[in-house]
């Protein structure tokens, strides 16, 4: 299908709770309700993930030497204001680009051997990476540095999840090949991490 862009609403800067409070109350949540998330929601755990935070590409985690090799990709289900399908965040204009539609969350259950976690919440977020070019920077050690940025990228996820009242949880045990492409990464990308999120149950 031809690409189609979706425009986020915009991040909330100034919240509510506290640094404090947010890592206080993170907790890992393996079963959800079947409630949607807002598009507002989505928007705002993208950002956290991997946000544009100046008018350089600083972004709201750290990456070795500023490569930002790391994509988040939205396997949506359950989100008002947005169709269910397979969506790419581009960080630097803050919007979504379609690659697919429909609701295919079960691909991504499927390559984890059926845990159901990734079936259940409204929304599955799959941090990949392009490896290319930390590789060339950093050679053997760059594959250490893409699991420490999606480390960083899967907390700040995490901590902004607890903080709109959603929960989620961690999942890296999946078979590679079924995830990348359940997720509609691009050739040379490799998957990291997923991520349900949703309303707890």
């Amino acid at each position: 299908m031809s690409s189609s862009l979706v425009v986020l609403p915009k991040p909330v800067i100034r919240a509510g709770t506290s640094l404090e409070q947010t890592l206080a109350q993170r907790r890992s949540h393996r079963t959800f309700a079947d409630t949607p998330v807002t598009l507002a929601q989505l928007a705002q755990l993208l950002w956290a993930g991997q946000g544009r935070t100046g008018d350089y590409d600083g972004r709201t985690a750290p990456s070795a030497g500023g490569v930002h090799p790391l994509r988040l990709y939205v396997v949506a289900g359950l989100v008002d204001g947005l169709s269910s399908g397979i969506y790419r965040y581009r960080p630097a204009t803050h919007d979504l680009e379609t690659l697919a539609t429909g609701d295919l969350r079960a691909a991504l259950r499927a390559a984890t051997g059926h845990q159901e976690c990734l079936g259940e919440g409204a929304v599955d977020i799959v941090i990949g990476a392009a490896t290319a070019a930390t590789a060339e920077r950093y050679g053997e050690r760059g594959l250490r540095y893409l699991h420490m940025e999606a480390g960083h990228v899967g907390q700040n996820i995490c901590l902004q999840a607890t903080a709109l009242g959603l929960v989620t949880t961690t999942v890296a045990a999946f078979d590679d090949d079924a995830m990348a492409s359940g997720a509609g990464l691009e050739p040379g990308e490799i998957a990291l991490y997923a991520m349900p999120v949703g309303h707890p149950r």
